[in-house]
């Protein structure tokens, strides 16, 4: 057993021997709840390494995540907020949702590139 942190929360790794195979899973030490899903290798270290790297990837996802999601909101405060602004307003509303729509792209790329590096 080992313990780990990502993302803020500590877990514990534990790796048994299941029908001639390792088997990976982590449980959070704040609740000792499981979390996440099992991962198989041909040695302890194999399973755990894999485990890991889905913890660190799932972190990622979920970040990447939340990231569009405030930039969508983001978005549509802005839209509603043009909806009473000036004409004669710096900067325009036109490009205050120019630039929400940019970011809602860049959160959008990088939830993509995330979802591309999803382990096995």
């Amino acid at each position: 057993m080992r313990e780990i942190s990502i993302g803020g929360v500590r877990y514990r790794v534990f790796v048994t021997r299941r029908d001639g195979r390792f088997v990976a899973y982590a449980e959070r030490i704040d609740t000792g709840d499981r979390f996440g899903m099992e991962c198989a290798g041909a040695s302890e270290q194999e399973a755990s390494v894999r485990l890991v790297g889905w913890m660190e990837w799932q972190c990622d996802h979920v970040n990447a995540l939340e990231a569009l999601r405030r930039a969508e909101q983001a978005y549509h405060r802005t839209v509603a907020g043009s909806a009473f602004a000036s004409l004669m307003e710096d900067p325009s509303a036109t490009e205050l949702q120019t630039e929400s729509l940019e970011q809602i792209e860049a959160a959008r790329l990088a939830l993509d590139e995330i979802r591309a590096r999803r382990p096995e």
